[in-house]
């Protein structure tokens, strides 16, 4: 079964190699993989759709809670999140079914990036369900091409993650950063 797995870290080099170094050690499959800067240029936020069984998923947090440079690492499978995927579709038509396709389009909330003679690139987000439906039904107008961007996720749980400024100990070296869980 599928985990999604948000993750705070430090933006160093070698972060993501730790992750997903963690997850091949223990044979775990990692479905996507999105990662980006946050705000703070010196953080990124990492979402990882993986297989696992529902049996062993508390283990995988604490397995990533314990690595370098993760800050806190939050599973967000079955809480309430907002789980988004982008899919670039390009779809090669003829003449006679270019406005069908458009209605499709329209009716998936895609939007249109590029139109050609030949067909048209497509761009569409949303659940990962509904994004392969959408590509199955662009499949039966023509041949296409796929792009996806693998899961986004962000909690909607009240609780809010707040970085404590550096602790200064006596040589005025800024030594360690505290998680602190605000309700």
């Amino acid at each position: 079964m599928q985990q999604i797995i948000s993750l705070l870290m430090e933006n160093k080099p070698g972060a993501l190699m730790r992750v997903t170094g963690l997850l091949s050690q223990r044979g775990y499959n990692i479905e996507t993989l999105t990662v980006a800067r946050t705000l703070d240029p010196t953080l990124s936020r990492m979402t990882i759709t993986v297989d696992v069984e529902p049996n062993i998923r508390a283990q995988v947090i604490k397995q990533m809670n314990k690595l370098i440079n993760v800050l806190q690492a939050t599973d967000v499978t079955e809480c309430a999140a907002v789980n988004r995927e982008l899919v670039l579709v390009r779809v090669r038509t003829g003449q006679q079914t270019r406005a069908a396709v458009l209605k499709e389009a329209e009716i998936f909330q895609a939007r249109v990036v590029d139109s050609t003679t030949e067909g048209f690139a497509l761009e569409a987000t949303g659940d990962p369900e509904k994004l392969d439906e959408f590509v199955g039904v662009m499949r039966s107008y023509g041949e296409i091409e796929v792009t996806r961007s693998g899961v986004v996720s962000m909690s909607l749980e009240n609780k809010k993650l707040r970085l404590a400024p550096p602790v200064r100990f006596g040589s005025g070296v800024d030594e360690t950063l505290e998680l602190q869980h605000v309700d």
